[in-house]
């Protein structure tokens, strides 16, 4: 086999072959570069490492905290979860070109060097309000370049189990599992408008004002269409009172009692005759006033009648919108894309991958990976030409983030030989003349 450092590896059943490592000068995440053009042309790690404090003194600034982040970011979007590959991707030669500055002559930063950003700087409290505010100042500097018509928020709870002595853990009964129970808000686009992290065992609703009031706050005074989705863990007369003093239309599940079906009584005897093979669907609308509530609310009904079922499915909306009792079950039941993009931060990102012991540890690295999240979703629905824009983001981390490249340096220039397998010259090219689309146009001077 040779004990030689350069000496090539050898293989049986093929004498030609000859096998070389050239970890330098050779990386499996070249498509990252589109990632960080697109950063770049939207300005947000550039931006947000001045929002930071930085306290660090000495060797411990190596780096600076743009660089921090994005490495913490990066790292994440190739599906990297934790510092623990940090070595490796110090020298990696895309990690070194995307964080930029020192790691582009020298290296990255180390798991140390990471750990410490993460669990020391991004955890102190000023620093933590900050970081989870940057998921909504970047989608803001996306819809500068892309204005949005209308405003439609989705809010839904999540599960991310654990497996250790994590801070803040719990076991939650609804999951059958021990866990952490995040709560997210997102757009109409999948974007995370804003996340919070928070104990296993606590409702589903719980903390709502604290994510939902400063994204609302954030839109306030834009003149724009503003709505709201929730299940019925939402379905609170303090939610209702707050979005209609907002002026926010909104659609959120309302869970069945004897009086809402007192209301649609007639709905509830089966339909005469044959029974049909596709469902027999109806609708109504009513006021109704709970005991909780200052006045009485429209409610939309949705009753199914399905083949081979005793009982017919019902499902109660209570709604400020005054567009027909159909539409509104049908606009509510798009708030299920909701569920999809959680499905996605799991599968894409593992953003339920939170093992560190300290609960602000843990929520520092939830608010990683939604930036992670964002910016892989802001290259999907505003950069990916039509034809690939039905891909997921576990897709684009597979065909596009995984691109193998052989790194040739010159004195002037640094070459990227890039794999073209799944994605051609031409699709990467469109990705980048996309990206540059989205650039501010720059002030003439004089």
């Amino acid at each position: 086999m040779g004990d030689g450092k350069k000496q090539a590896l050898r293989v049986s059943f093929d004498g030609r072959l000859k096998l070389e490592f050239h970890g330098a000068n050779i990386t499996s995440d070249a498509g990252l570069l589109a990632y960080r053009e697109l950063d770049e042309a939207l300005e947000l790690t550039a931006r947000s490492g001045g929002l930071l404090d930085d306290w660090r003194t000495g060797k411990n600034t190596q780096h600076s905290l743009v660089a921090l982040l994005r490495q913490s970011i990066f790292s994440r979007l190739a599906g990297y979860e934790d510092t623990n590959d940090g070595e490796r991707l110090a020298v990696d030669p895309t990690m070194r070109q995307v964080v930029g500055g020192r790691a582009t002559e020298r290296t990255a930063a180390s798991t140390s060097q990471m750990g410490r950003f993460e669990t020391e700087v991004l955890t102190q409290p000023r620093n933590l309000a900050e970081l989870t505010r940057l998921s909504g100042i970047w989608i803001e500097e996306l819809r500068e370049r892309q204005p949005m018509r209308d405003l439609i928020l989705d809010m839904d709870s999540s599960v991310s189990e654990t497996y250790g002595e994590q801070e803040g853990t719990a076991y939650n009964g609804h999951f059958n599992c021990t866990c952490y129970h995040p709560l997210f808000c997102f757009n109409q686009f999948g974007d995370v408008e804003r996340a919070l992290l928070r104990e296993g065992n606590v409702h589903s609703a719980k903390d709502w004002r604290a994510v939902l009031e400063p994204v609302v706050a954030r839109y306030r005074g834009q003149k724009l269409p503003c709505y709201f989705r929730a299940d019925a863990a939402f379905a609170n007369p303090e939610v209702y009172e707050f979005l209609e003093a907002e002026g926010y239309g909104y659609v959120i599940r309302l869970p069945a009692n004897a009086l809402l079906q007192q209301e649609i009584e007639p709905l509830l005897t089966r339909p005469v005759g044959r029974p049909s093979n596709t469902p027999v669907v109806w609708y109504a609308d009513f006021l109704y006033r709970a005991q909780s509530w200052e006045r009485a609310r429209r409610v939309v009904a949705k009753v199914e009648w399905h083949k081979g079922e005793l009982f017919p499915r019902v499902g109660f909306i209570v709604t400020n919108l005054t567009r027909p009792a159909k539409r509104v079950v049908r606009f509510y039941n798009q708030r299920g894309t909701a569920e999809q993009w959680i499905k996605e931060g799991k599968n894409a990102v593992k953003w339920t991958r939170l093992s560190c012991h300290d609960f602000a540890d843990n929520q520092v690295r939830l608010q990683l990976f939604v930036l992670a999240y964002n910016l892989g979703n802001f290259l999907r629905q505003a950069v990916l030409p039509r034809a690939v824009r039905h891909w997921t983001l576990t897709t684009l981390r597979e065909k596009l983030i995984k691109i193998g490249a052989k790194v040739v340096r010159h004195a002037r220039h640094v070459i990227f030989q890039m794999a073209e397998v799944a994605v051609p010259r031409e699709l990467f090219r469109s990705i980048l003349q996309a990206i540059d689309r989205l650039r501010l146009p720059v002030a003439a001077s004089g």
